[in-house]
């Protein structure tokens, strides 16, 4: 069986390098699980800069919703797994299904119970939203707290939990 490894900061606080690099101490092929969407220029320059980052032991799974559906059969074959990021997954989800939070939950329920299948170790980045500000409208506010909640389930069923603060990783758990 495989380790869960949820890994959370801050908007650029190093969590995809330190996960890219923890990533990349395993031998063999990799698989980067993105599900990112790029609609716009500024999207697409973001996704070339990570592309270009990793190099060619890395696989490509692309999936902006049905992560459970497609890891499985896109995980065989290699030595670990990372997503990156968990935040756009739910983003896609929320909006997928018009802002209501129990499907969602009801979809990450479901990723957990696969990725305890799993024989790779799975590492899982995601943003740390509690921090900031209280948003000042209604659907900000509860993509925030679902982003927490989703965060707190994920780190509950993780192996290893890392906090990224400033490039610099703190073990939780």
């Amino acid at each position: 069986m495989g380790q869960m490894i949820f890994i959370t900061g801050g908007t650029r606080s190093g969590k995809s390098s330190f996960a890219q690099q923890r990533c990349e101490e395993h031998p063999g092929e990799l698989l980067y699980i993105a599900p990112a969407e790029a609609e716009d220029d500024e999207m697409l320059q973001r996704v070339r800069l990570h592309q270009e980052a990793r190099g060619e032991r890395w696989h490509l799974l692309e999936e902006p919703l049905w992560l459970s559906d497609r890891l499985v059969g896109a995980a065989a074959g290699k030595s670990a797994l990372l997503l990156d990021c968990v935040t756009l997954w739910m983003s896609n989800l929320f909006f997928h299904f018009d802002e209501k939070s129990g499907p969602v939950l009801a979809e990450v329920d479901r990723f957990i119970e696969l990725a305890w299948q799993l024989d790779e170790p799975l590492y899982l980045v995601s943003n740390e939203l509690g921090s900031g500000i209280v948003p000042e409208n209604r659907m900000a506010r509860q993509f925030r707290d679902l982003a927490g909640i989703v965060n707190q389930r994920l780190a509950a069923a993780a192996d290893e939990v890392w906090l990224i603060v400033s490039g610099l990783p703190l073990k939780l758990k």
